[in-house]
């Protein structure tokens, strides 16, 4: 059994991700990303060389979109159901964002208020477990 085991090396086996899973983790929108990037795989190595020194590509898909929704909703600051609500479906170019910010339509208004007060619950609800836990921690022998 042992002379098994001293026989088994560990094949250390190179970790890929479907160029969806990697364009999500760069923030970028799949479709916009050059063709090799989209029909390829990306290692784990590749996605962190990415990240390091984005090449050309994706500094500009970064810097002028067009931007996948997590990407719009946090440069609204409103949720992804927020931009559904208001009926932003498609992803959206740094130049579309700027614009929707500038218009301030009642949607994206209503959205902002919405994720603030979210935002406001999650910090209560937050230090209202600190404090339980306080005081729990406080009363044990």
């Amino acid at each position: 059994m042992l002379d098994t085991l001293g026989t088994m090396t560990s094949h250390q086996s190179t970790q890929t991700m479907k160029p969806a899973t990697a364009a999500k983790k760069l923030g970028v929108y799949l479709e916009a990303t050059p063709a090799e990037f989209q029909e390829g795989v990306v290692s784990r190595t590749e996605l962190a060389a990415l990240q390091a020194d984005p090449p050309q590509w994706l500094q500009d898909l970064r810097r002028n979109g067009p931007h996948p929704r997590p990407v719009v909703a946090a440069k609204l600051g409103v949720s992804i159901a927020g931009l559904a609500r208001g009926g932003v479906t498609e992803p959206l170019t740094t130049e579309q964002i700027e614009a929707l910010k500038a218009e301030l339509p009642e949607w994206l208004q209503r959205e902002r208020t919405t994720q603030a007060d979210v935002r406001k619950e999650t910090v209560r609800i937050k230090e209202k477990k600190a404090e339980q836990a306080e005081k729990q921690g406080r009363t044990r022998p």
